[in-house]
C-alpha cells in the first residue's frame, strides 16, 4: 500500500496533539495520586473514597484551566488541515 506522506503527517500530528492534550490532566492526576498515597501509607488511613475523590477534582480543575490552551492547539489543527483542502 501507499500512503500520502500528507495523511501520514496529518494523523502524526493529531496524534501528538492529542497526546499533548491529554498529558497535563494525567500527569495533574498522577501527582495527586502519589501525594495521597504517601499521606495514606503515613496515617495507615486505607479509604478509596480519600484518594478517588481528590484526583477527580484535580483532574477536573486542570482540564477547565487549560480549556483556552486547548482550544487554541485544536484551531491551528483545524487551520492547518483547512488549509490542505
Amino acid at each position: 500500500m501507499h500512503y500520502d506522506d500528507t495523511i501520514v503527517e496529518l494523523v502524526r500530528e493529531a496524534l501528538i496533539i492529542s497526546l499533548k492534550i491529554g498529558a497535563p490532566v494525567l500527569i495533574a492526576g498522577m501527582t495527586i495520586g502519589l501525594i495521597i498515597s504517601i499521606l495514606q501509607s503515613i496515617t495507615s488511613i486505607q479509604d478509596q473514597t480519600l484518594s478517588t475523590v481528590p484526583k477527580i477534582v484535580v483532574m477536573v480543575f486542570t482540564a477547565a484551566m487549560l480549556i483556552p490552551w486547548v482550544a487554541h492547539r485544536l484551531l491551528e489543527y483545524a487551520a492547518q488541515l483547512l488549509r490542505l483542502v
